[in-house]
Formats: C-alpha cells, sequence, structure tokens
C-alpha cells in the first residue's frame, strides 16, 4: 500500500478561509517561517487580507486561542483569531503588517520615538500580566503552567549542555551542578507570581496603526514579572543602551502602578530582577547553541556574539551576580575577549573578487561541466534525501515553491543534509577569501533537478550572500525539463 500523500497546508487554510468568509482566496503566500513548527499564510480575497496558521500541536492552539480571549477582555492588543478549523490546527487571525518593534529599532535606531514604543509595550505588559494575570487559569497553559525550580533547572541545563559545554573552557562540573542547583532554588521562590509572558521580545511586539501588539504568547504561564522585563530589556540583538534600560524599568515600576496592581517592594523587585536577567542570558544562550552550533541556522549564530557581549556588560555592571564562584568564573571565561572573537562574523576582505557558481541539476543530464577553468568545487547528491516528486500534490511544483519547501523542511532529513553542507562550504569559501581566489562552485545533483536539488541550492546561495556578503550566482540547469 502506498504511503498517502500529505495534505499542503495551503489547501487547509484555503478552505478554512472559504468557508468562514464564503469567498475564495485569490492569493496565498507563505511567510518566513519561525522558530516553531507553526506555518505561517499571508491570504487575501474578497477585500480583506488575513493571517492562516497551520500547527498539528491541538494543545498549543488551544492555549493560544485562550489567552487571546482573555487579553482581548482587557483591552490588550493582541490579534483577534477570526476561524479556527474544526480538528483546532488550523486558524485565521487578523492580520497586523510584518513590522516589529526590533525592525523599526533597526531601521531607525535608539531615538525618542522607538524608546516611546518600548514604554508602550511594557505598560500594555504590566497590564497582561498584573490584570488578566488576576483572573487566569493556569490549566490552560499547554505546556509547563509555572515557571518554577523545576523548569529554572531546565533553562540552566540548556545553557550548560548546549552551549558552555561546547566551548574549549575548562570548569568544575560537579561544583557548577551544586551551584546550579542553588540557583533555580532560589530562583523558584520569587515572588509574586504573575502571568508571565515567557518569550517578551521585540520580535514579538508588532506595530499597528501606531500602537504596540503582541504575538506568539502561547507559552505564557504562572512566574515572576521581572523574567519578561528582563528579556525585552537585554535581548541580545537589540543592545538598548544602558540609560535606556534603567529609564524603561522605571516606566515599567510607575506603569505597574497605574494599572493598578497590588503593591510589590520596589527593592526586593529590583533585586529579582537582576536575577531574572542573569537567568535570561544563559536561557538565550543555551537557545542559540541549540539552533546555532547544533542546528547551523544562521540567525542563531549569528545572535550568539550579541549575547556574549550582553553577559560580558551584566558581569562588569554588576559584579556581585552571581553570587556563586563557580559560575561566575565560567561565564567570565565565555564572556572573555578571545571566546566572544570567535563568534564574530567572518569579515570579507576588501579586496575580494571571490565569485561564486551554486547550481542544480539532473544526475539524468551527467554532471554540470566547470565554465570557470578554475576546476575547484563540490558537487552533493540529493538523492539520499526523500523525494516530493514521488507525490501528485508536488510532481508539477519546484524546490522554489512553498509546499514543495515545507514538505523537505518538515518530512525529510534536508535541513541535517544542509547543516553538514553549510560547514564543508564555509571551509572553503573562507579559506578561498584569505587567499584571494576568484571562484567557487557549488552544484547539487537529485534525480530529475526539479525539487531537492533546486531547493538545496536556493538555501544554500541565501546563506553564503548573507554570511559573507559574496556575490552569488544561482542557476538551475534543467528547468527547462521541469514537469509543469
Amino acid at each position: 500500500m502506498s504511503k498517502p500523500e500529505p495534505a499542503p497546508p495551503e489547501s487547509q487554510i484555503k478552505q478554512l478561509f472559504q468557508e468562514h468568509f464564503h469567498t475564495e482566496a485569490t492569493a496565498c503566500h507563505a511567510l518566513p517561517p519561525s522558530g516553531s513548527n507553526r506555518r505561517y499564510f499571508r491570504l487575501e480575497g474578497g477585500g480583506r487580507t488575513v493571517i492562516g496558521v497551520v500547527n498539528s500541536h491541538v494543545a498549543e492552539n488551544n492555549s493560544y486561542f485562550y489567552f487571546t480571549e482573555l487579553f482581548r477582555k482587557h483591552q490588550i492588543r493582541v490579534p483577534e483569531v477570526y476561524a479556527i478549523s474544526k480538528d483546532r490546527q488550523c486558524y485565521l487571525q487578523q492580520d497586523l503588517g510584518s513590522q516589529s518593534l526590533f525592525d523599526k529599532l533597526m531601521a531607525d535606531g535608539y531615538t525618542d520615538e522607538v524608546k516611546n514604543l518600548f514604554s508602550q509595550s511594557l505598560h500594555q505588559l504590566a497590564k497582561l500580566q498584573w490584570i488578566a494575570g488576576s483572573e487566569a487559569d493556569f490549566s490552560q497553559c499547554y505546556g509547563l503552567r509555572r515557571f518554577d525550580e523545576k523548569t529554572i533547572m531546565a533553562d540552566l541545563l540548556y545553557f550548560k549542555f548546549y552551549f558552555a559545554d561546547l566551548q574549549p573552557v575548562v570548569y568544575d562540573r560537579n561544583l557548577l551542578m551544586e551551584e546550579l542547583e542553588e540557583v533555580s532554588k532560589e530562583l523558584g521562590r520569587q515572588q509574586p507570581p504573575v502571568l508571565m509572558f515567557r518569550d517578551f521580545q521585540s520580535r514579538n511586539i508588532l506595530l499597528h496603526e501606531g500602537e504596540v501588539w503582541f504575538i506568539d504568547f502561547q507559552g505564557a504561564m504562572q512566574g515572576p514579572p521581572q523574567y519578561d522585563v528582563a528579556s525585552l530589556l537585554w535581548q541580545a540583538r537589540a543592545q538598548l543602551p544602558a540609560a535606556w534600560r534603567d529609564e524603561l524599568l522605571n516606566h515599567y515600576l510607575q506603569a505597574h502602578k497605574d494599572v493598578g496592581a497590588s503593591r510589590v517592594n520596589e527593592v526586593h523587585f529590583r533585586n529579582g530582577y537582576l536575577r531574572m536577567v542573569l537567568l535570561r542570558l544563559l536561557q538565550v544562550l543555551g537557545a542559540y547553541g541549540f539552533r546555532g552550533l547544533l542546528e547551523q541556522k544562521p540567525h542563531f549564530l549569528a545572535s550568539i556574539a550579541p549575547a556574549l557581549e550582553n553577559l560580558h556588560v551584566f558581569l562588569n555592571d554588576y559584579p556581585q551576580q552571581p553570587a556563586y564562584p563557580e559560575l561566575r568564573r565560567l561565564l567570565e571565561r565565555l564572556s572573555s575577549e578571545e571566546v566572544r572573537s570567535a563568534f564574530q562574523p567572518f569579515q570579507k576582505p576588501e579586496n575580494s573578487n571571490l565569485q561564486i557558481t551554486v547550481c542544480s541539476f539532473s544526475y539524468k543530464q551527467g554532471l554540470p561541466s566547470d565554465e570557470s577553468g578554475h576546476g575547484g568545487g563540490y558537487v552533493f547528491d540529493c538523492r539520499g534525501i526523500l523525494n516530493p516528486g514521488r507525490y501528485e500534490a508536488y510532481k508539477r511544483l519546484s524546490g522554489k515553491d512553498q509546499p514543495v519547501i515545507h514538505f523537505l523542511e518538515q518530512q525529510t532529513k534536508m535541513p541535517e543534509f544542509l547543516n553538514h553542507v553549510r560547514a564543508l562550504v564555509s571551509v572553503n569559501v573562507e579559506d578561498y577569501l584569505s587567499r584571494g581566489f576568484e571562484h567557487l562552485s557549488i552544484a547539487f545533483g537529485c534525480t530529475g533537478g526539479q525539487h531537492r536539488s533546486v531547493y538545496a541550492a536556493t538555501k544554500i546561495a541565501a546563506y553564503l550572500q548573507q554570511q559573507y556578503g559574496l556575490s552569488v550566482q544561482l542557476r538551475h540547469l534543467n528547468e527547462e525539463r521541469w514537469v509543469r
């Protein structure tokens, strides 16, 4: 019996659009994937534009629906959910555009307008934590319900295993484990518990009609309010000035009073805040280590250097944190100039003339010829990856089309394959740049030169342009023979 064809997510979300709005979606564009398995689409039809989401994790979706309803009840700006499929794996929601607070910061810099948007975000956060949180039903959380000692220890171990242990740094492992257990016990007692956003950073804050709106709050749980504040003010890629962080922390404390929340001891709050800043810095390094060092995802690799710079600044500004000697020594070594410099982006020589040709081809037509005369390069065989062309739904598409992209990323070993390719290719690229070579060819082959090789070639070309700022020529040699 043949394997059933996987249903393309576009067809699922377009069907929901048709059922709810009683009109056809005339356009359905896939949006760039996030760090999760959720797939996002922008759909247009009948004079309206909405965002469609496909996610097979029903429990996560249910948490999102619950918190959306709770937040909107208290006038906290989150996108409205218009329709939910019967199996609760697809939903349509309000389109807020695509500009995040992080995008605004990167485009405009540290302006008064941007600072005011951060202030607005913290005011909305206080309302979310203390007002909506006062009536939150934490049994609706799809995963962990409380940011307790066990959760904190998991974050600390995430940092240890996926970042610290991957660095050439020696430390006393037994003593560190004892100290991490003490840290988790100390922070697990942090009060008062409120509704914690969990990943409150400027990429999860969208700008729409001059207001700040929150997204990606599926992981909300009960926990200390300081963690969310620390997450926003110490976001690695944002690199907020110290004066901004101090001013915005004061604004949050005032916003907490303005929304009528219960009174807190400010000295106790500030002390807890510093501990949560350190915890967030370590949790982020663990995430960047896993997604970047192990999975070789470019965005996370590029985030390690600013994250280490944040840690370096924190340790210099607060010499009493952490108050555990072995942990302190480890963090000082990890944030040293030697380790930080290892994660700085490769600097392309100014006089480099390196040209890179990346192509896809069909083995039925033979190996591509070298037209540069240089003769150096790679040929990668993609035929060990499950072929989307075996399925009718993908047969007339190519590796440039979103359904095929989703299939290769979610249902095959293509991501693992490309991780190895990036590591191999980067060795030659950096060597060729330093030695003044002028050409490198990289070829990907599969049976028909239409799906797997096209996807791989497109991804590697984009990686080289982003990582090294190189001139890359991308060619699909068998395109004229593609099944249409």
